[in-house]
């Protein structure tokens, strides 16, 4: 069987879902690999899920990062992210490569709305909409139904984690895209075909990586 943009996997499923927080750098590489296949004619539909990795680590007892007026500022990149991706979808994938540029390529600082406002006006995306659009509340509450989905349902711990119906499965993968989107569509799938056929591997780990 042959493998390239079309997955080998059941009867061709094209469709998963991934979840994301732009402070991981392993989310980074998998969504620019992400961003890269799709832009290059991969056909899946995917999901976006917004994840926050400050939630993870709320001590049990404590306040949840969407109830803490303190941590209110770390929640806006992912939910500019979010509103983004629905009110302007055709903006997406570029703002979505770019806010992980911001934040690891340029080691900025994402959690100030500064920040965030330049990098939706590069991109032509209004800035002042978005942060309305955040303020009014859906997009937050959004956020926190679909993280809280993730972690109680399926057990998610960390970004980046593919959904394939009802099964998650984390992945880090250490590399970056080499300007083939060839290259982002056979990782890829290759990854989805293995979680899709393989569902009784549990972790697969070299003990070093290339460099």
């Amino acid at each position: 069987m042959e493998c390239s943009a079309q997955l080998c996997v059941g009867k061709a499923m094209t469709s998963f879902a991934i979840n994301w927080d732009y402070r991981c750098p392993f989310a980074r590489n998998m969504h620019e690999h992400l961003v890269a296949a799709l832009q290059g004619g991969a056909p899946w539909k995917v999901d976006f899920v917004p994840f926050s990795l400050g939630q993870v680590h709320v001590e049990e007892g404590s306040l949840s990062v969407w109830d803490d007026p303190s941590k209110e500022n770390e929640l806006l990149a992912v939910a500019a992210g979010l509103t983004v991706h629905h009110q302007f979808p055709e903006a997406f994938l570029d703002f979505h490569r770019a806010m992980f540029q911001a934040r690891h390529d340029l080691a900025q600082d994402i959690s100030d709305w500064n920040v965030i406002a330049k990098v939706l006006g590069e991109h032509q995306i209004n800035a002042e909409l978005v942060y309305k659009a955040i303020e009014q509340g859906d997009i937050l509450a959004e956020y926190r139904e679909r993280h809280t989905d993730s972690v109680e349902r399926l057990a998610v711990f960390g970004v980046p984690t593919f959904i394939i119906g009802e099964t998650a499965t984390f992945v880090r993968v250490m590399t970056r895209p080499t300007g083939d989107p060839q290259h982002s569509i056979d990782l890829i799938t290759s990854l989805l075909n293995v979680m899709e056929q393989h569902p009784e591997f549990n972790e697969i780990k070299q003990t070093t990586i290339p460099r």
